[in-house]
């Protein structure tokens, strides 16, 4: 059962992020089942710095953020990686949360044959470009609709708050103040969850 579309149309993109733990995120592309338990996400809003589209900044790039929720917004990082995001809120207003990594439960071998490798273990998906590349996702999913038969999210298993961690978002130093915000969800001592820099240098201003 898929989830609805009113799920990704919540007006708190924080609660979207934090309520999509716990959700598998399943794939049939090339007639290739894959899926796994979303283990971390993190939220972005137009309303921070931290957000392609902050200060409701419409290009040709940041369009997609703009779209209705429960639209995948799909964009290359540093030329290499491509990143898979869910748009939430309603038409027009700028949000969406970001899937940081999934714990694999299916199609595992597909997962191991697309990264090039033959191990199994956190190194599969443990990133948001590692996931997107195991579970076949690139940028031609950009602007397509969740609900579709290609890329879809289920209810998966049951996650209560306590097993839900809060810590600032990876890689956003650049956002200064709003790189402080507790906007990244994960799952609690689950080994899928990614590695990364989120501790910052800088000083507030009191």
């Amino acid at each position: 059962m898929k989830l609805k579309k009113s799920f990704f149309e919540h007006d708190v993109v924080t609660e979207v992020a934090r309520n999509l733990i716990g959700k598998k995120l399943c794939t049939n592309i090339n007639q290739e089942y894959c899926a796994g338990i979303i283990v971390e996400t993190e939220a972005y809003s137009h309303l921070e710095k931290a957000c392609h589209a902050f200060m409701s900044r419409r290009t040709q790039r940041t369009d997609t953020l703009f779209m209705d929720g429960g639209t995948n917004y799909v964009y290359l990082c540093y030329g290499i990686h491509k990143l898979f995001n869910i748009v939430t809120n309603k038409e027009g207003t700028a949000e969406a949360v970001l899937i940081r990594a999934v714990e694999p439960v299916e199609g595992v071998e597909v997962m191991m044959k697309r990264r090039g490798t033959s191990k199994f273990d956190a190194n599969l998906t443990s990133g948001p470009g590692k996931l997107t590349q195991a579970m076949g996702i690139d940028l031609t999913h950009n602007k397509t609709d969740l609900d579709s038969d290609e890329i879809w999210i289920e209810p998966g298993d049951k996650v209560t708050n306590d097993m839900i961690e809060t810590s600032p978002r990876i890689g956003v130093s650049y956002a200064l103040e709003d790189a402080l915000l507790p906007w990244r969800y994960t799952l609690k001592n689950n080994k899928w969850v990614s590695k990364g820099n989120n501790k910052y240098d800088f000083k507030l201003n009191s």
